[in-house]
């Protein structure tokens, strides 16, 4: 019963999700019951009060606000988003309160389509998968008999709203749609503010920060370099264009090596959290990674990939430029260690809250955290709390102050909603702690294993408890920004 089962993949042939098929199995072992021990009576009773609110939820469903999953997208984290919105669908889909819709978003950065998919394609293994189901797709006549066979099943457990074909939608279909929207989306377009700005246009209401903090934070440079002015210690950075590189490669890189040295980070300056981060140890390693983010064509460059290290078919976008910063190391404190740090935002009258969840300690099987290790069950590690110390009182004193410099961060970036802002810390021979930030993640991943649940646990949140919260803050923000507008 786990979310590849195949059980759910058949299941959803015919419209079920999997909560809706879960209901199904509960029915059918009560009528098995009935079937198999006659003298036991209180089964039909059970059986009558399962049907009675398998009844009572179809007649609410007009009742639940509608919530559309956006996920997909065409950034290296797409399948990571994939992974997020089926876990937010589901979530969604065993409440009483919302009426989750699936949303696969295709495009580029000039333009995107918008789909609502059935359920079978919302279960397909990655994102690509899902896409080429859209946009090749047929219907099959085994299907269509199937589902012909079962609408009595399709009747009693299916959403009124249930589609057996993926829809195109524009943003004024989807407001007339939907009460609301879940990104699902990492990396571009959703963190950049690219759909929130869509959103808006159109009065839908969305989880997480605004298009204006979205466009500071996707950037790994301006998000630090304002962090800097602010007093913040923060990694030395440069950008390199493809334009100066290509123009002058000798002279790029003997400036590059004065002033970092090996090793060395470089990145995409504008790409989700772990796509293309790579430890550059050397020359080679540095021109390899320039030649593979500023190639023209798709396909990764056979020697540059095994330079550096990357496995055939792993995610390496081609970008305009590249963000090139110092390895942070421990440099003399007592405990060093990597950090991530999620958050959760109220209204309280016309002030705005943070609720600063425990930051967990990352641990990487190597030099860089994976997008797997990060989000998918079982390839990752993470220790929530973070161990800052054996000692109770030095615990409280270093987390309390680490807990402090992340919520300082999240008010000068305007950070609304939800957030994960990953970090080192240094923690010093007087328990002082310096934090350094590495970048902020606006639409963080809500992957079953994501560690984000681990710290809202800590805080009494459920997962549902903290979607819900995380949506609901989304529908106060309209309204409050409603109020903003007339006082204008």
């Amino acid at each position: 019963m786990l979310p590849s089962s195949f059980f759910f993949h058949q299941s959803a042939e015919i419209g079920l999700n999997p909560s809706q098929f879960i209901t199904y199995i509960i029915r059918a072992s009560l009528q098995e019951r009935i079937a198999t021990t006659p003298e036991i009576t209180h089964f039909d009773k059970l059986l009558a009060e399962l049907d009675a609110a398998i009844e009572d939820a179809k007649q609410q469903q007009s009742e639940r606000k509608k919530i559309a999953v956006i996920l997909g997208g065409y950034s290296a984290e797409r399948h990571i988003s994939v992974e997020s919105g089926r876990n937010i669908f589901e979530k969604l889909a065993s409440s009483n309160k919302y009426e989750p819709i699936p949303i696969y978003l295709i495009g580029d950065r000039q333009g995107h389509e918008l789909y609502q998919i059935p359920i079978n394609l919302l279960l397909k293994d990655n994102a690509d998968d899902i896409r080429d189901k859209i946009q090749g797709f047929q219907h099959h006549p085994i299907l269509a008999q199937i589902r012909e066979e079962s609408k009595p099943i399709i009747e009693k457990y299916a959403s009124a709203n249930v589609v057996f074909e993926p829809r195109c939608l524009s943003y004024p279909e989807l407001a007339e749609l939907v009460d609301g929207v879940f990104i699902a989306l990492h990396g571009r377009p959703g963190e950049d503010g690219e759909v929130q700005s869509n959103l808006v246009h159109y009065g839908i209401p969305y989880n997480g920060s605004d298009s204006a903090s979205s466009r500071v934070t996707i950037n790994k440079y301006n998000t630090l370099q304002l962090l800097k002015r602010h007093g913040f210690t923060v990694a030395q950075q440069r950008l390199i264009s493809k334009a100066e590189y290509e123009s002058h490669p000798q002279s790029t890189i003997a400036i590059l090596e004065g002033e970092f040295g090996y090793p060395l980070i470089m990145k995409p300056v504008d790409d989700g959290c772990s796509a293309a981060v790579k430890v550059i140890k050397n020359r080679e390693q540095l021109q390899a990674f320039c030649r593979m983010m500023f190639r023209e064509q798709l396909p990764l460059l056979e020697e540059e990939r095994h330079i550096l290290s990357l496995q055939p078919k792993e995610e390496f976008p081609i970008k305009p430029s590249i963000l090139v910063e110092e390895l942070i190391t421990a440099k003399g404190a007592k405990h060093f260690l990597e950090i991530t740090g999620g958050l959760l935002t109220h209204h309280e009258g016309d002030a705005l809250r943070y609720e600063m969840f425990e930051p967990s300690e990352a641990l990487a099987s190597g030099e860089i955290l994976s997008l797997e290790e990060k989000f998918l069950a079982g390839e990752g590690q993470n220790i929530t709390p973070a161990r800052y110390s054996p000692n109770k009182e030095d615990y409280e004193f270093i987390a309390k102050q680490v807990k402090a410099k992340l919520q300082q961060a999240a008010e000068i970036l305007r950070i609304k909603g939800y957030a994960r802002i990953d970090a080192f810390v240094r923690v010093y021979e007087d328990n002082r702690a310096e934090t350094i930030i590495i970048e902020v993640n606006s639409l963080p991943g809500m992957t079953p294993a994501t560690c984000i649940y681990h710290q809202a646990a800590i805080n009494g949140y459920k997962p549902y408890d903290f979607i819900d919260k995380i949506l609901e803050f989304g529908f106060e923000e309209l309204v409050e920004s409603h109020k903003a507008y007339k006082d204008i």
